[in-house]
């Protein structure tokens, strides 16, 4: 179904979007500039060709605007819908050499898009009924957090903090730094807003007692054995938010959530995803869009 997320604000894409054409482009394409006859019109489509989750189409269909002002877009779909192989995701009417120049940008953000998205489902629906959430990290492509973390969420997963600034996150350099978890988290309420959430990484349950009693909003329980988070949530499920990380595998997604932590981050949401097979096709002369 059609995503309830909000789409990211403009000046934290559009740029990126800007750039992509401009090194792709740069002084023209040679190749549709010289075999394409001028004021040439093209009717294509936009074809899934595997199964996925739709995101991006705002973006492609701004990459195909950009080259060709007067492109017609019209989309079949929505972000976050689920889509099978062959599927039409757009329809597109313009002036031929524009869409093929928009072609491979508009493509390379909506397959990494679509991919985002898609593998985040697959992780959502693992741990459906759990009651657990699927979180992404900051391990995104850099330039694109906006674009990322959007894609996150049409898959049905939850964002982290955004980035430094609108969270606290107390990892194990910090503490080793701050002389141990109790001074680092004292001096984190003393400098920050009071409204900002508080996470802490512990790697013992003195540390995590110790935390819990200072009123942290989060645990933060990395690279820990599934009997490791099940000791954990008995002890803290009721006082604060568990949330498992570090080596998180599809294989193993199930069985973590079934120890009753609240969430789940996995930074291959982001950081390494595979793409999804989007492809734009040229229709035959008088095939409409």
């Amino acid at each position: 179904m059609p995503t309830a997320a909000a789409f990211p604000a403009r000046q934290s894409w559009f740029p990126l979007l800007e750039r992509g054409l401009a090194e792709d482009i740069g002084p023209g394409d040679a190749t549709s500039d010289s075999v394409l006859p001028a004021g040439a019109r093209l009717n294509c489509q936009l074809e899934a060709r595997e199964d996925l989750i739709v995101c991006g189409l705002a973006v492609a269909e701004a990459a195909f605007c950009l080259v060709d002002p007067s492109v017609r877009f019209e989309r079949r779909c929505a972000d976050g819908e689920a889509v099978g192989k062959g599927f039409v995701l757009a329809r597109i009417a313009g002036d031929a050499r524009g869409v093929l120049a928009a072609e491979r940008t508009a493509l390379n953000f909506m397959q990494r898009m679509c991919g985002i998205a898609t593998e985040t489902r697959r992780y959502v629906d693992a741990v459906a009924g759990t009651g657990t959430q699927i979180v992404d990290t900051r391990k995104t492509l850099p330039g694109w957090r906006a674009l990322d973390k959007y894609a996150v969420r049409v898959g049905g997963g939850e964002n982290h903090r955004i980035g430094l600034f609108d969270a606290v996150l107390i990892k194990d350099n910090h503490i080793a730094a701050a002389g141990g978890v109790v001074e680092a988290i004292r001096a984190a309420r003393a400098g920050v807003p009071p409204h900002l959430w508080l996470q802490v990484e512990v790697e013992s349950m003195d540390q995590a007692e110790a935390a819990v009693a200072e009123g942290v909003d989060s645990l933060l329980l990395d690279n820990r054995s599934v009997p490791e988070l099940a000791r954990f949530v008995q002890s803290y499920g009721a006082r604060c938010t568990l949330e498992a990380s570090g080596g998180v595998t599809f294989e193993r997604i199930a069985e973590i959530a079934a120890t009753g932590v609240h969430r789940i981050s996995i930074g291959a949401l982001t950081h390494s995803v595979r793409a999804a097979d989007v492809a734009l096709e040229v229709q035959p002369s008088g095939a409409g869009a």
